[in-house]
């Protein structure tokens, strides 16, 4: 019997790693690589009774006396209630889209994983050869789905459907698997994760001949949720309830402000010449640009050490087991952009920015801020402070608990505050993390506008007056956030397959802002601004602003 959150969490995520060992790969919790979770309704029964005994467990506890007490007994559940209220609304059973589905989980799992030794590639291989078994339950859940009237959208299936294309080919991961365990030297294990891998090749085949062939004509046409769905799905991401009208006239007001920005910045790189035309000539002109990947790779990392050397010590103390970041190029087959992945909870794996690349030359000018908002002083940095928190932050939150408004808000943050701190020392960066931000606003207007199915305002900048449809998002996201085709389409298809996951940036931002406001105004510092914010962990907008104003 746990009396006190902080063993009860330590053992909690320990049920979780058994109930999702993907989960625990990307966590750092060890003994778990060679296991996949169990993506069938079977599994989904057996976590929800699962999750359902720890949240009694949870509100078993007696009242906790102090401030971290407290937090950590809010932690653990709101952790288990959002666990539950996914499956009792059958997340599960449309969990399929273009970016953030266990179709493309369970390929950036071998990501994560440890090969540094003979028994990291026996693990690769138990889950290249264990791929089959779940695949096919993910497949019998989303069957249910189906045959319950929960159908995805046909432009996430076929946007999966292209991808899967890759990871069956002779060009995506598991092709790459066998070459990269030989050159460490054992030709007997590469042949063995070879042989796996055209396992895994084959099992990702099969699934998406399925898709294709029996779920895409029976998936809905249609592209938004709904209100109702989307308010839900906002919160979950938000961990406050927004309301909707307002934020998407918000976003156009700061579409504009951004905007206008963004006319300084590009007269003072080409006095008269349009924004669109000196983002052409940035994006092409090869005194811009790295040739190739891995000078592309080589100017990201130079820049992670830049930026950490910009910060630690004045503007945020970074632990020692911090410092260390990895900065590597994606396995292909996935949308373009970067990602991070956290560090494990023994700080044993680093933290590591991952970018999928297609073919160079690759701009420079919008990289800078991308780099500072994945590593220092974004994402990385405050989940690697967040793992380190042992005396303040129970396990299950330094490691398997957060919202996208805190963990997105912090890392836009991050960028605007390094503009503050004069690190875009070329001003075709700034221009480029003003980029970014009109980006993210964009994502604030499409976003909520295409799912709530709301009328482009008639005094906006862009199709005044219209209504939101794929083809419309395409067009505004290249014209007015300065996307590539390529890209355009990536980011409209993941905003339609993942609805209130986009706005959580700029929101997530406005609530930083917001919040540093007023603890300045009230004497405090913007160290103690920075350290007040980072020592809560990852929590939600209302969390946080309870924590550091005080009131938690």
């Amino acid at each position: 019997m746990h009396t006190d959150p902080f063993s009860l969490a330590d053992a909690l995520v320990d049920a979780l790693a058994t109930i999702s060992p993907s989960g625990a790969t990307f966590w750092g919790v060890k003994g778990h690589d060679h296991r996949w979770d169990d993506l069938s309704p079977d599994g989904a029964v057996h976590a929800t009774s699962e999750l359902r005994a720890w949240r009694a467990r949870v509100a078993a506890l007696p009242p906790a006396t102090d401030r971290f007490g407290r937090l950590a007994t809010h932690v653990l559940a709101d952790l288990l209630d959002s666990g539950l209220d996914g499956y009792d609304q059958g997340d599960d059973r449309r969990n399929l889209n273009h970016l953030a589905s266990p179709f493309q989980h369970l390929v950036r799992t071998f990501d994560a994983m440890d090969t540094s030794g003979p028994e990291g590639w026996d693990n690769v291989i138990c889950r290249l050869e264990g791929l089959e078994g779940a695949l096919g339950g993910y497949r019998k859940t989303l069957q249910l789905g189906l045959d319950r009237g929960e159908a995805v959208a046909a432009r996430q299936v076929r946007s999966v459907v292209g991808q899967g294309r890759v990871h069956a080919g002779e060009t995506g991961l598991f092709a790459s698997l066998g070459p990269r365990c030989g050159s460490q030297g054992d030709p007997a294990t590469a042949a063995r994760v070879g042989a796996a891998s055209e396992r895994a090749r084959q099992a990702y085949g099969a699934f998406t001949d399925w898709l294709e062939r029996d779920y895409l004509p029976r998936a809905t046409p249609v592209d938004g949720v709904g209100r109702e769905r989307y308010r839900r799905a906002a919160r979950s991401f938000l961990g406050s309830d927004v309301d909707l009208d307002d934020t998407y006239a918000w976003g156009w007001e700061e579409l504009r402000r951004l905007q206008g920005r963004m006319e300084a910045a590009a007269a003072d790189l080409s006095p008269g010449v349009p924004v669109r035309d000196v983002v052409h000539a940035l994006m092409t002109d090869p005194r811009h640009c790295a040739p190739d990947a891995d000078a592309f790779l080589a100017a990201m990392t130079e820049r992670q050490a830049r930026a950490l050397a910009a910060v630690d010590g004045v503007h945020f103390e970074v632990p020692p087991g911090v410092r260390t970041l990895d900065v590597r190029r994606a396995p292909p087959g996935g949308p373009p952009g970067a990602y991070y992945v956290p560090p494990s909870e023994d700080l044993s794996r680093p933290g590591a920015v991952w970018y999928s690349l297609g073919d160079g030359p690759y701009a420079l000018w919008d990289e800078v801020s991308t780099a500072y908002h994945e590593g220092f002083p974004g994402h990385h940095l405050q989940l690697g402070i967040q793992v380190t928190l042992r005396d303040r932050l129970c396990r299950a939150h330094r490691i398997a608990y957060g919202y996208s408004g805190f963990a997105e808000g912090w890392a836009l943050y991050a960028e605007e505050l390094m503009g503050e701190l004069g690190q875009y020392e070329r001003p075709e960066y700034v221009l480029g993390m003003l980029a970014n931000q009109t980006m993210r606003a964009c994502r604030v207007v499409f976003d909520i506008g295409a799912h709530l199915d709301l009328p482009i305002p008639a005094d906006a900048p862009f199709a005044p007056g219209e209504r939101w449809t794929y083809d419309r998002g395409v067009a505004f996201v290249r014209e007015v956030g300065g996307m590539t085709e390529e890209t355009a389409h990536s980011e409209i298809t993941r905003y339609l397959g993942w609805p209130g996951q986009a706005i959580s940036y700029k929101v997530g931002q406005r609530a930083m802002l917001g919040l540093r406001a007023e603890f300045l105004a009230g004497g405090g510092t913007l160290r103690a601004f920075h350290d007040r914010v980072l020592s809560c962990g990852n929590v939600g907008l209302d969390i946080l602003r309870s924590q550091v104003l005080g009131s938690g």
